[in-house]
């Protein structure tokens, strides 16, 4: 008995089952035929009929309520998109309802045209002046009998004493001096024409000798008021700077033209930069630069570039610049680092957000705001990038907005529809 109520039960719940399965296919079937009934009752308006759309769609802009049933009759596609009732649309153009727009995130900016002022940043290494470096040695040979200035790092003024020198052909000279000064004062009254000339000649060429081997006029004035023979020569700093290489000791033998001491002056230094090759064509010789120094804060130098170097590095693809500073107090160092900035003004240019371009390596694409939510893929050729923006070649015009934000995803969506064109797809896709 209670097997056979089961089966009932069971029975009554399948015949409930397809009814309403009955009832459901019902409606949409009533509902499917409706709407091909009303496909078939609306004629396409007289004015597109037989009109060649080429490859670009055309999508109706809806208007104010009640007046979308308006008679086109007569009316030419012209007329249509100058009064905003129909938008041309290019390949790969897709429609975003508003809420789908704030759901992903689109936004928007208008192109513009804008000052544009390129900064590039370079780090450098301080180094001194290869024209400021003077190398001090000696015209004759000899011993360095006393030493002035005994260690590298000294700071010397011109004119300072470095070392004494004792040379055999230094006062082998002197004495030939003194002879010829001795024998110019005897001779000089002879009746002999030749002989005064002769003795005149010999006190000038033995004189010339002693300028030759850097003996001063006050030293050769001392000789001549004195005619004492002087035993050591005492050799002078040429110039203003700081010495960074000695190679003297006293005692020492020297011969003719070995570089005993180095000195740098250091009031006008280098920065050598790195930078790297796409952004040498905006630097040009005396451009303007502000460098800085992490141990120095706050404080700003500046300089101008002096020279760029006619070759790149082939690993790191970069090239050096050459900064010229000035440095009166001696604060930069040699073999510092610096921090470059470099300021380019490239001008007021027609200008693009960077977040809007979409670059695949071969091309820049950006999607332009057509309007009642409909966004069309336009091809760009763009210039430097300055900043947060690229300057504009092509492609677009000023006061037209492009998406900057959620443009991958619009893009995505494009080339779904570009697909689905290619494979007998209909107008009107998208999100």
């Amino acid at each position: 008995m209670e097997e056979k109520n089961k089966m009932k039960k069971v029975f009554i719940l399948t015949w409930i089952f397809f009814l309403i399965l009955f009832v459901v296919a019902g409606f949409f079937y009533r509902q499917r035929m409706v709407a091909l009934k009303g496909e078939k009752s609306s004629p396409p308006p007289a004015s597109m009929a037989g009109m060649d759309m080429g490859k670009k769609e055309v999508a109706h802009v809806p208007g104010e309520k009640g007046k979308d049933d308006l008679d086109m009759s007569g009316m030419t596609m012209e007329s249509l998109k100058k009064e905003g009732k129909m938008v041309e649309l290019a390949p790969g153009t897709v429609r975003i309802s508003p809420e789908k727009q704030q759901l992903i995130g689109v936004r928007m900016e208008a192109v513009a045209i804008r000052e544009l002022t390129k900064t590039i940043r370079a780090v450098g290494i301080v180094e001194h002046m290869e024209r400021n470096i003077t190398a001090v040695n000696t015209k004759v040979g000899g011993w360095i009998e006393k030493e002035f200035v005994d260690r590298t790092g000294d700071r010397l003024t011109k004119g300072r004493p470095l070392i004494t020198l004792y040379s055999p052909e230094l006062v082998s000279t002197q004495e030939e001096y003194l002879i010829a000064l001795k024998g110019k004062k005897e001779l000089s009254a002879s009746p002999v024409l030749e002989i005064a000339q002769g003795s005149q000649s010999l006190l000038e060429a033995t004189k010339k000798r002693l300028l030759l081997w850097d003996i001063s006029e006050e030293q050769i004035e001392q000789l001549e008021k004195t005619g004492q023979i002087q035993k050591t020569l005492t050799l002078y700093c040429p110039a203003n700077g700081f010495v960074f290489e000695k190679n003297v000791s006293p005692g020492q033998y020297i011969s003719p033209g070995e570089t005993l001491y180095r000195i740098a002056d250091l009031s006008l230094v280098w920065v050598n930069a790195t930078v790297y090759e796409y952004e040498i064509p905006f630097i040009k010789k005396g451009q303007e630069a502000k460098i800085t120094l992490s141990y120095i804060p706050g404080e700003v130098f500046t300089g101008k570039v002096f020279v760029v170097t006619p070759t790149v590095d082939p690993v790191t693809r970069t090239n050096k610049v050459r900064f010229e500073i000035p440095n009166p107090d001696f604060k930069l160092k040699p073999n510092m680092y610096a921090n470059v900035d470099i300021k380019v003004y490239i001008g007021k240019k027609l200008a693009i957000r960077d977040e809007a371009v979409l670059d695949s390596g071969k091309r820049q694409i950006a999607f332009v705001d057509k309007g009642q939510g409909y966004f069309e893929p336009r091809e760009l050729k763009v210039g430097a990038k300055v900043e947060n923006y690229y300057e504009v070649l092509s492609g677009v015009k000023e006061g037209e907005r492009v998406v900057t934000s959620a443009n991958f995803l619009i893009d995505s969506e494009s080339k779904l529809k570009e697909a689905a064109g290619a494979r007998g797809g209909h107008a009107g896709h998208g999100l």
